[in-house]
């Protein structure tokens, strides 16, 4: 993928991701690298000049973000993910509007995998703390059975106990066949737990390799994950 916004410079330069099915890939790299820009690319919501998007096998670099999610693309935003004034269970409801059959088995499924929004339920979503909101983002997310969710920034500005219990539930989903794509700060606990992972740099990858290895390699731990 090449591009970047409107008729400004590119911030992607033949930048590629790819994650196989019920994978958890991981996108790290510096502050200004194009992590999200990348993120937002996937989900067309940046014009590319060069490149595409293929999900499944099929092109889909002209579809807008809404037939995104109609193809099975799950994306939670890093800020503004949740609708304040409404409850948990109505924000998890709006995730679910591209459904005309029954959802509660799949509120069913995100309320066991965030026990605390089934207890929360009947509460606005702008009373939760933050990493309640960020459950709620995902569960809305998982309300569609997106085939690829994708997190941009999941555990910015919580607790590192949030943090932990966040990255869980990700493993989580994953194994129930899900396909997770994630763009994170927190680089050496996100990678972790990645099947695969990619080192941005000035929208270019750097580094492109399994989790495990990222955070064996000497220069990515030295340059990316603080030596």
């Amino acid at each position: 993928m090449t591009g970047g916004y409107g008729g400004g410079a590119n911030i992607l330069e033949d930048c590629t991701i790819t994650v196989d099915r019920g994978e958890i890939a991981v996108v790290v790299g510096p502050n200004g690298a194009g992590k999200s820009t990348a993120m937002k690319a996937i989900f067309g919501m940046l014009d590319l000049r060069a490149g595409c998007v293929r999900l499944d096998g099929e092109d889909i670099t002209a579809l807008s973000p809404q037939a995104r999610v109609r193809k099975g693309m799950g994306f939670v935003p890093q800020t503004a993910n949740v609708f304040t004034s409404m409850t948990v269970e109505e924000n998890l409801e709006m995730g679910a509007f591209i459904r005309d059959d029954d959802i509660s088995e799949t509120m069913a499924q995100v309320f066991a995998l965030f026990p605390i929004l089934e207890e929360k339920r009947g509460q606005p979503a702008g009373e939760l703390s933050g990493g309640q909101r960020q459950q709620v983002a995902v569960g809305r997310a998982l309300m569609t059975q997106p085939q690829l969710l994708m997190l941009d920034e999941p555990t910015a500005g919580v607790s590192p106990i949030v943090m932990d219990e966040l990255f869980d539930r990700i493993i989580e989903i994953a194994r129930t066949g899900i396909t997770i794509l994630i763009v994170e700060q927190n680089a050496r606990q996100a990678l972790a737990i990645a099947d695969k992972g990619y080192v941005l740099v000035q929208g270019s990858n750097r580094f492109t390799d399994t989790g495990e290895a990222l955070l064996a390699n000497p220069e990515v731990r030295r340059s990316f994950l603080g030596g």
